[in-house]
């Protein structure tokens, strides 16, 4: 257990009798030294792929005020190979554990649990996963198909595994949290699902890993899509044709972005909304700058025409 004002490196565990036996000295050790005697508090859990970032760090020191003094943060780290599809970037995907765990001294993670694929999949690939439905068959599952199903596959296992009351992911994978709720919503998981707003650099970049990709000039051209939102944000005031032809403007007048999709969609549905919307929606964007593949969105207000 951590506050936030610890530095200590967090415990690094790879098997499940290892998980378990943490999360066992956990429960059995009582509130800390000169913190409120609430109960052993909450177990908090942030999934990521490694590669961590600035937005991981920030969702774990969210994590860390969710769980309270007497909560446990668990930071999972796993590439999960079943959200990878065929020719996509499972081999090269960054992998740097020692350096991830130093990013997470200090931050509030009191475990880091990095288990090998045959830890989480022992019997190889498994025989029964977990749908996306509808929400897995479009904008990212009608270019990656499968992808969301082997997102709700392993985020099911390592909620089993963790046992968290707290989930937390990014809003910058908004199709992704969507489903993730959805999940746990149909299936009775008794988890809490909470968003944290998208982390961005100061020129706008939405921070992901895989921004390790881009070269000097990729990078560059890669702020097209956070300047493809704003456009589109802008002009709310025109409905929802507006906001898109605002965005899709900056979009086609730039080079080397290969654009993927860009839509306007009911932030509880991921459905695209009507030409006589009005109200919250969120623009969402994929594209391709060199080989790297970056999504991003923005909440937008759509204000109704008269």
């Amino acid at each position: 257990m951590t506050t936030q004002a610890d530095t200590h490196t967090p415990l690094v565990v790879r098997t499940r009798d290892e998980l378990r036996d943490a999360q066992m000295r956990w429960a059995l050790a009582g509130p800390l030294d000169g913190a409120a005697d609430d109960g052993p508090g909450r177990r908090v859990v942030v999934m990521t792929m490694g590669a961590l970032h600035e937005g991981h760090l920030e969702l774990v020191r969210t994590a860390r005020t969710e769980a309270g003094a007497n909560g446990q943060v668990v930071v999972t780290i796993f590439v999960n190979p079943l959200q990878f599809g065929q020719g996509e970037d499972l081999d090269r995907y960054p992998r740097d554990l020692e350096g991830d765990v130093a990013k997470l001294a200090g931050v509030g993670a009191d475990v880091v649990f990095a288990p090998t694929p045959d830890v989480v999949y022992p019997d190889g690939d498994p025989v029964v996963r977990v749908s996306a439905g509808y929400v897995g068959e479009v904008l990212e599952g009608e270019h990656r198909p499968g992808h969301l199903d082997g997102v709700l596959t392993v985020v099911l296992k390592l909620m089993h595994l963790v046992r968290p009351d707290v989930a937390l992911f990014g809003e910058k994978d908004a199709q992704q949290l969507l489903a993730v709720r959805r999940m746990v919503r149909d299936l009775e998981v008794p988890v809490e699902v909470v968003g944290v707003p998208t982390v961005r650099e100061s020129d706008g970049l939405a921070l992901s890993s895989r921004n390790a990709y881009l070269t000097g000039d990729e990078r560059e051209r890669a702020l097209t899509l956070s300047r493809a939102l704003r456009a589109g944000s802008d002009a709310a005031e025109q409905g929802a044709t507006g906001v898109i032809n605002a965005a899709r403007e900056v979009l086609d007048g730039a080079d080397g972005v290969v654009v993927d999709y860009l839509a306007l969609v009911d932030p509880a549905t991921v459905q695209a909304v009507p030409d006589d919307f009005s109200g919250r929606a969120l623009l969402l964007v994929a594209a391709r700058v060199g080989t790297t593949r970056l999504i991003d969105n923005q909440a937008v207000e759509v204000l109704p025409q008269r």
